[in-house]
């Protein structure tokens, strides 16, 4: 059996530890726990990394403690616009949406793009419109509304803040036994956003980059600062270019332009060779791995 490792994250951010009540980091615990287990189980059984990625990230849209899919945040107006991403790196194929509403698992929707081929991009009412034709499931705007999200988005129009809040991402990267790379990236945007904006999970080599040649990996904390950076199209670049480990590719990645550039940043790869990293600047990235048949490991806070 060839060696074979996955990745997953629910975001990195900083925070105070208070802030994440102990039932609150539990649920989120098992929810990586679960996720993890997806996508392995795919790899395990000698499927594809593609596949395996997705099933992660579909497993943590389903889940309303992760900023993705069911737990996404709130717009300005109050409404779910969510962005999702996927490639494959044995082909360099990809798919990707953004500004998505009603479709309950937008990785599943870009993974539709991914595989009609042309175009790698779709929007709004377009990628909605495609969700349709392909038959995927679609649910009501309040199955995306959780209890928390209500919470923020009403006490950002209480307080009349100007500026959106710092919100998470969900991402995976794997290597199967066939040598293969991919990686998938969800996001339910930031709280109180603008309607239409955009951040970098759903931007190929933005928030997603994966390539056979190199290594796979997926971004997650502040949107705009990963986008302007291309970080993970960086994290490819330095390990494909310059030969850098993966850990210390994703290193550096992390610290480009660090003056310009400041922000929440998190990567999580997987190198052709089967080594994983999972670096970041903030005090909390959510995350877990398995390599093979080792025992998985799942972790939150920095010292862990």
């Amino acid at each position: 059996m060839n060696k074979y490792a996955i990745v997953v994250h629910g975001g990195a951010v900083t925070m105070k530890p208070g802030q994440l009540t102990p039932e609150e980091e539990a649920l989120q615990r098992e929810g990586l726990k679960q996720a993890l287990h997806a996508g392995w189980q795919v790899l395990h059984e000698g499927g594809t990394a593609l596949d395996a990625v997705q099933a992660a990230v579909t497993s943590l849209e389903n889940n309303e403690h992760f900023n993705a899919g069911r737990g996404s945040s709130l717009t300005q107006q109050g409404e779910v616009e969510m962005d999702a991403s996927i490639m494959d790196g044995s082909n360099l194929k990809a798919g990707a949406v953004n500004s998505v509403r009603y479709v309950k698992n937008p990785i599943r929707l870009a993974r539709a793009v991914l595989d009609r081929g042309n175009p790698v991009y779709l929007a709004s009412e377009g990628a909605i419109e495609f969700a349709l034709e392909q038959g995927l499931d679609l649910e009501a705007p309040n199955y995306f509304k959780t209890e928390k999200t209500r919470k923020q988005w009403l006490e950002l129009v209480e307080q009349e803040q100007a500026e959106p809040q710092q919100q998470d991402t969900v991402g995976a990267v794997a290597l199967d036994q066939n040598g293969n790379l991919a990686v998938a990236t969800s996001t339910g945007g930031i709280e109180g956003q603008l309607k239409g904006r955009v951040g970098d999970s759903p931007a190929i080599g933005g928030g997603s980059y994966a390539s056979n040649d190199a290594c796979a990996a997926s971004c997650t904390g502040d949107g705009e600062v990963i986008l302007r950076g291309a970080l993970a199209h960086e994290v490819y670049a330095l390990v494909k270019y310059k030969g850098l480990p993966i850990a210390e590719a994703c290193r550096e990645a992390i610290a480009l332009h660090d003056e310009d550039l400041q922000g929440d940043k998190g990567i999580i790869a997987v190198d052709k060779q089967g080594n994983v990293a999972l670096e970041f600047n903030s005090n909390l990235m959510r995350r877990a791995y398995r390599i093979g048949e080792e025992e998985p490991v799942v972790a939150m806070w920095r010292d862990e």
